[in-house]
């Protein structure tokens, strides 16, 4: 494994306040966020968030609307078929992953993947495409960073990822890391980066100091330092699309 699978600490993190601008429409079936960049309707370019476990969560959504501030049409599908972790089951406490994870494998998540992206190529003309994935997301952004189907790639502490799907890569992928984690542990972004070296793709790895599995886009924003991580992991994603996407 290059990220062990979700744990405990994927269903922790804080809700954040905010009003999203986009909108959820029916796209062959799936739910789907989708927020335009201003006075541009027709975006060569797009974004789509592979999420965590919350699927469309006001968190995820009010990324969204950022990456279309900096020009990027972006999407978020529900790839959990109307059945994400609730957030008042994570305030609880109460979340049973282990019930949870078998309904939302590769065989149900893979196709609402594809069928987004084609969504984005065939039917918006979008040229481009990058590929956004937070915790859960991260594995489907490397199985979908391959023969074209996702241009570039960006994941912010990611799960269940196999150095299979890692090395099997054929474009730039940029990773945010947490000092603490669990899943994408030391030793497994280690070998993470022999891996990647392998792929002879552009790719990166940067590591944010004192903070925790989901904070890109779960973190405490009280916190000054919690904040500045997860914005400047929000700013390495842009930057990382401007250079390649």
């Amino acid at each position: 494994m290059a990220s062990n699978p979700p744990g405990a600490c994927c269903a922790t993190g804080f809700k954040h306040e905010g009003t999203p601008v986009g909108e959820v429409k029916n796209i062959a079936g799936v739910d789907t966020y989708i927020t335009y960049p201003k006075d541009n309707k027709n975006p060569d370019k797009a974004v789509i968030i592979l999420s965590d476990i919350f699927g469309l969560f006001v968190n995820s959504k009010l990324l969204a609307d950022e990456f279309a501030n900096n020009g990027y049409l972006t999407i978020i599908p529900d790839l959990f078929h109307g059945d994400p972790i609730q957030i008042g089951d994570m305030e609880a406490g109460k979340v049973n992953l282990p019930e949870w994870i078998p309904n939302h494998q590769p065989g149900r998540v893979d196709p609402v993947v594809e069928s987004s992206i084609k969504y984005l190529r065939e039917e918006l003309g979008v040229k481009r495409v990058a590929g956004v994935g937070y915790c859960f997301g991260g594995k489907y952004v490397c199985r979908f960073l391959k023969n074209g189907r996702l241009d570039v790639g960006y994941t912010a502490h990611p799960s269940f990822v196999t150095h299979e799907e890692l090395g099997g890569i054929t474009g730039p992928l940029s990773i945010a890391a947490s000092e603490i984690d669990q899943i994408f542990t030391t030793q497994l972004r280690h070998e993470s980066e022999d891996t990647l070296i392998k792929t002879g793709q552009p790719w990166q790895i940067n590591l944010y100091s004192g903070v925790t599995h989901g904070f890109a886009v779960r973190a405490d924003l009280s916190n000054p330092h919690f904040k500045f991580a997860k914005e400047q992991a929000f700013c390495q994603a842009v930057v990382w699309f401007n250079q390649y996407l």
